[in-house]
């Protein structure tokens, strides 16, 4: 009986140590569970630290929130695919135009521009292999959208019946008010000018220079042959028309065209800014009466470079209201040469500065660098640099001309338009009748009129040779010249008009 009972007790016994281990273990069970997964938070938190902190993160502190996915970027933010923008075509083929050369494809040329008006970035093509017959035509803004591209590779030409010019038009092809508009290709404007040429009247402005140049078997040069106005038609209008003009304009490019027999300016820009014009050429013969290779008028920031330009007036003209103009590597012959002016005619006012023609190359032209002034005039030209020009068989290289006057005769007036800051640096070649002539006004002479390193010399061929000419004339020479050039006076004027409000710009 005892036995039982000490059995007894001690499997109660047994059996209580059981129950409380199992609770024990049970415990630390639950706590080390607890434990392990502290750590591994706090390793895990370590860890994002760390990341953020090495992304350049410096956030202070964690939030108990969730932490948000990125957002994905904005759709408006995102520019469009290069390709998309721009990549609008409007062929004028499209439009009805035929290109046969025969049929008036103007009207298929405004609907195409008017299309292509609506697209940034648009193109309007002219293809290549066709000839197309354009009257006068206007590809007008202001409420164009911008940049938009003419690719010219075929040919356009001009009609040559009088009836299509009414009583007569300054321009034929225009852009105007636009806002970043580029013509390119390989294409040809033509303006067929024989048929006015031949139309002129006998009182068409004429070079004054002229004057100066004397055939060795006559006392005056002649001029150009004018053919007898054609009994064959109508005859065309007295005012003609420039080629391609563009006015009101910015961003403004010309490039790799050739635009050929003008009725008058080849390539005009009036009151435009940042004009590019490069790789292009203008072709006319010499003896076309006024037919300009570019016309700048009231223009800024104007670039022309690496063309050719062969007509029968200035190869560039330099105009009123011009400024910060760089012209640089273009060919020049035939024609006049590049010019400034002419300034102040008819008693107004006249500002231009910042200019800068070098790298250019002169054959058998009429001038080489001139500036041309109208008596009566005022305001000023001011800051030129005429740089390494290289002239062959050159007229008149170097030329300041304050009496110009393009018809037969000029009243004598004391104002003018005031010269001063004109470098001549490193002008060479040969020259046909005389290497210098500078006529400056009596009232206002020119200042600071600087020459270096002038190399020219004379070729004679079948004109009167002369020496160098000054008149009132007052700068420095920073090295000796060939031929020497004794008649630039040193300094300043002695008793020197100061410049009045009325000449200032």
């Amino acid at each position: 009986m005892s036995g039982l009972s000490f059995r007894r007790l001690a499997f109660m016994l047994l059996f209580a140590f059981l129950v409380w281990s199992s609770s024990t273990g049970t415990c630390h069970a639950r706590r080390g569970k607890h434990w392990r997964h502290s750590r591994a938070a706090s390793a895990s938190l370590s860890k994002k630290k760390a990341k953020s902190h090495g992304s350049g993160s410096h956030h202070h502190g964690v939030s108990k929130s969730k932490p948000k996915a990125p957002s994905p970027p904005k759709q408006e933010v995102t520019p469009p695919p290069p390709e998309k923008k721009g990549s609008e075509t409007f062929n004028v083929l499209d439009f009805g135009a035929k290109g046969d050369g025969d049929t008036d494809d103007t009207k298929a040329f405004q609907s195409a521009w008017a299309s292509a008006c609506k697209v940034e970035a648009s193109t309007v093509v002219v293809p290549s292999e066709y000839v197309f017959l354009v009257g006068p035509i206007s590809f007008s803004g202001p409420y164009c959208e911008a940049n938009i591209v003419f690719q010219l590779d075929g040919t356009i030409v001009a009609p040559t019946n009088a009836k299509a010019w009414g009583s007569g038009l300054l321009w034929w092809i225009e852009f105007t008010k636009l806002r970043g508009i580029t013509i390119r290709g390989n294409g040809v404007i033509d303006g067929k000018g024989s048929v006015w040429w031949q139309d002129s009247p006998f009182d068409d402005p004429v070079d004054d220079e002229a004057k100066l140049i004397i055939p060795l078997n006559r006392t005056a040069k002649e001029n150009s042959p004018i053919p007898i106005n054609s009994k064959l038609g109508s005859k065309m209008p007295s005012t003609k028309p420039t080629a391609l003009r563009f006015y009101g304009s910015s961003n403004v490019t010309v490039t790799g065209i050739t635009i050929q027999n003008s009725p008058q300016c080849h390539l005009k820009f009036d009151n435009c800014m940042e004009v590019s014009v490069y790789e292009m050429s203008v072709s006319s013969p010499g003896d076309s009466v006024n037919t300009d290779g570019i016309h700048l008028q009231n223009s800024k920031d104007v670039l022309i470079h690496t063309t050719n330009l062969a007509c029968g007036d200035d190869c560039v003209s330099i105009q009123t209201g011009c400024s910060n103009v760089y012209i640089h590597n273009v060919n020049c012959g035939p024609g006049h040469g590049i010019s400034i002016g002419g300034l102040g005619r008819d008693g107004t006012k006249a500002c231009v500065s910042n200019i800068t023609v070098r790298d250019i190359i002169m054959h058998n032209t009429m001038n080489g660098v001139r500036i041309k002034t109208w008596q009566g005039g005022s305001g000023s030209v001011q800051g030129v640099l005429f740089s390494n020009i290289q002239v062959s068989e050159v007229e008149l290289p170097i030329v300041i001309d304050q009496f110009y006057c393009d018809k037969g005769k000029c009243k004598n007036q004391t104002s003018a338009v005031a010269l001063s800051g004109i470098t001549y640096e490193k002008i060479k070649g040969t020259y046909t009748v005389k290497p210098v002539h500078f006529a400056c006004s009596d009232n206002l002479p020119c200042m600071d009129v600087t020459l270096t390193g002038i190399e020219l010399k004379p070729l004679q061929e079948r004109y009167h040779m002369y020496d160098p000419f000054c008149w009132q004339t007052f700068g420095e020479l920073t090295t000796p010249t060939v031929p020497p050039i004794d008649c630039l006076q040193i300094g300043k004027p002695s008793s020197n008009r100061i410049q009045s409000d009325h000449d200032s710009c």
